[in-house]
């Protein structure tokens, strides 16, 4: 059940339509819980008990971490969530890309492995789930958080449908509020909520799917004949597909959420409007990054112990960061890339950092530009099936590479303009947020936009795919 979906339409409507009905928080709490478990089994029914186990350990490993009375019974504590939230996470999305890397490490030495074929299903959104509920049972062994009284809070927490399959990443601590006091979302907050989803709606269905897709798929899919320009072209195409793609999810699921009263954090701020890498990295999939922060490279030691140390931190969080993104070699690539990125700025940063004219306004810009570029370079071991078509594509896009015929002059236009557009539009707003632009907009023009977009996303041509994060 997808939100571009009409079958989704329906159901947010009955529990738009419940939920204000309801008059009891406890109530409403039950509702929006049931009706959670609803939409992750209009997938797969029997994956629910996946997120009824994560839910159960993580409750009782809180309570027993708070109420253990030495350091060693409440590490053991964490570590059997530690190992049934990765145990789970591990088997079903890692357990066939591990077993196919034994086996050519194996065959290279000499030695003949024909790994089982395990036929595992991927449970949708797993990745986002297991980081949510680890951040409460961390929290609280970190003394940051006390054991919540409510399980359904917990449960709710972890299920909660507009960001259960693909995040944002919430964070235990951030979200409990939420739960405790009684909420009903305003009027404002409600017309608020459906302008997200218009807009959301739009990214996807139109620029994601209509746009850019058909565009990306053509080049990757037949990477090996084509030239530097057309190398570039599905390259920018994809850039923008995957950030309409998921930055429309994530809207979406804000608008849905804070239609019903609740607050997700942003998880876009214009990325590709950054400077420089760490800021790409503040301002893309927000949620996931700083979790990585917080949870993996401060822990590591961040950059409290020497230079040398520092970069390999940076290092390690990307390449596990890319891992986290889908079992292929091909994601830590991308994920060593974005490593190698950060590294290199830091260096410089540390050598020019201070020097005035690195923060002029040519070099502001040209770094801008620098860091899209090469974001989009990585962008290709992402979206490339294999190391061959990878490596073609970057050799090309650097050289230049032979002409080729593989698209079509409205190709290069429309994917040439609306990658300008949206360079344009995050440079614009990477000091404004999208709320504060829809505030200072007259009320006219609001319902005009939201009409416009509203039959652009019913009468669009795009083929209606499922969001590209709901494999991760």
């Amino acid at each position: 059940m997808v939100f571009s979906s009409l079958t989704f339409v329906a159901f947010f409507a009955i529990v738009l339509v419940l939920d204000r009905m309801l008059r009891s928080w406890t109530a409403r709490k039950w509702h929006l819980l049931i009706a959670s478990y609803l939409f992750y089994a209009a997938w797969n029914p029997p994956l629910l008990v996946l997120l009824w186990v994560s839910t159960c350990v993580d409750w009782f490993a809180a309570k027993g971490i708070y109420s253990a009375r030495t350091p060693r019974a409440r590490k053991a504590w964490l570590a059997a969530t530690l190992a049934t939230n990765f145990g789970l996470l591990g088997f079903f999305k890692y357990a066939g890309f591990f077993l196919d890397s034994l086996a050519a490490v194996l065959g290279a030495c000499g030695v003949a492995y024909q790994p089982p074929a395990l036929d595992v299903v991927l449970p949708p959104g797993i990745s986002f789930y297991t980081f949510m509920t680890l951040s409460y049972t961390i929290d609280v062994y970190r003394r940051e958080e006390k054991p919540w009284d409510s399980p359904l809070d917990l449960a709710l927490l972890v299920s909660f449908f507009p960001h259960l399959v693909a995040g944002p990443i919430l964070r235990a601590k951030s979200f409990h509020p939420q739960l405790v006091e009684p909420r009903r979302a305003t009027s404002d907050q409600l017309g608020w909520g459906f302008a997200l989803f218009t807009f959301g709606l739009f990214q996807k269905v139109v620029l994601a799917d209509g746009f850019f897709a058909p565009v990306a798929d053509e080049v990757f899919g037949k990477a090996l004949r084509a030239g530097g320009v057309d190398a570039w072209m599905g390259t920018l195409a994809f850039s923008g597909q995957i950030f309409c793609d998921f930055a429309g999810y994530s809207t979406c699921a804000i608008g849905v959420a804070l239609c019903l009263g609740f607050r997700l954090p942003e998880n876009f701020d214009s990325p590709y409007g950054a400077i420089g890498f760490s800021d790409f990295w503040r301002r893309w999939h927000i949620s996931l990054s700083s979790w990585l922060r917080d949870y993996l490279y401060i822990p590591l030691g961040g950059n409290r112990r020497g230079p040398v140390r520092t970069y390999v931190n940076l290092f390690l969080t990307m390449l596990i960061g890319g891992l986290w993104h889908g079992a292929s070699w091909m994601f830590v690539i991308w994920g060593g890339l974005h490593g190698v990125y950060l590294a290199v700025e830091r260096r410089l940063k540390e050598a020019f950092g201070e020097a005035r004219w690195a923060s002029t306004w040519p070099v502001t810009f040209g770094t801008t530009l620098l860091t899209y570029a090469l974001v989009c370079i990585a962008w290709v071991f992402f979206r490339a099936p294999d190391m061959k078509t990878a490596t073609h594509l970057t050799k090309v896009m650097l050289s230049g590479g032979k002409s080729s015929s593989l698209l079509g002059v409205v190709d290069y236009v429309v994917v040439g303009g609306l990658t300008i557009a949206l360079l344009v539009a995050h440079g614009l707003t990477r000091q404004r947020s999208l709320a504060e632009l829809w505030t200072r907009t007259p009320t006219w023009a609001r319902i005009a936009l939201l009409t416009v977009l509203l039959l652009t996303v019913t009468l669009s041509g795009g083929d209606n795919r499922a969001f590209i994060y709901f494999q991760f």
